[in-house]
């Protein structure tokens, strides 16, 4: 008999692999970055440089990711106004604790990522590729997924105002930890685990979009 998966199949993502000795480093725009321990403060330009086993304390305005490569990092205890990591290719990174304004990761190509006891206002994985994927005791504001492609997402205890999923393209992605107010087009939300109670919530928006007049 032919063996069965079950779906929604879990997200697979490991901690960071960090050594037992990391050297303080000063950021900087194309650095390459090797077993270094970042302390960021005001303005931090690292865009398109490469870290690799880093850990990364920060109480910022701006961290300037964009087009980075990022492989085995762990974020603990950050307060960052605007975090970009856009375009930017992750492999195995943590961000664990704090405050975050916008958390931006679109166009990004991501292999494991955990978000964890975060506040988050906005977070943006709009055309992101996005696999192994937990998010989990985070209160994020707004979630935009548009164009996305997801993998393996998984949202624990998680509970956001909205989040607009229009163009997203999922597989095994499990909703039903994330408590969302609202929706803005449950039709893209395919390849996608709800709960009963969820769909109910749903039932409205669904039928706006089969075009299907509600009238008691």
């Amino acid at each position: 008999m032919a063996r069965t998966t079950e779906s929604p199949v879990a997200p697979r993502v490991s901690p960071p692999d960090l050594p037992d000795r990391l050297d303080p480093a000063e950021p900087r725009r194309s650095a390459d970055l090797l077993a270094a321990s970042l302390d960021l403060t005001a303005s931090a330009d690292l865009a398109y440089a490469s870290l690799e086993q880093c850990t990364v304390r920060a109480d910022a305005d701006d961290v300037d990711l964009t087009g980075a490569t990022i492989l085995d990092v762990a974020m603990d205890g950050v307060r960052i106004a605007s975090l970009k990591l856009r375009d930017a290719g992750i492999r195995r990174l943590r961000i664990s604790g704090g405050r975050i304004g916008t958390l931006d990761l679109s166009g990004a190509r991501i292999d494991e990522l955990e978000l964890r006891d975060l506040r988050i206002d906005y977070l943006n994985l709009g055309a992101a590729r996005a696999t192994d994927v937990e998010i989990s005791d985070c209160r994020i504001r707004t979630i935009d997924i548009p164009q996305a492609e997801l993998t393996r997402v998984r949202f624990a205890v998680t509970s956001t105002d909205e989040i607009d999923p229009r163009g997203m393209r999922a597989k095994d992605v499990d909703l039903r930890g994330l408590d969302a107010a609202s929706y803005l087009d449950a039709n893209s939300l395919r390849g996608t685990t709800l709960t009963g109670f969820q769909v109910q919530q749903l039932a409205p928006v669904i039928a706006v979009g089969l075009g299907i007049q509600i009238k008691d």
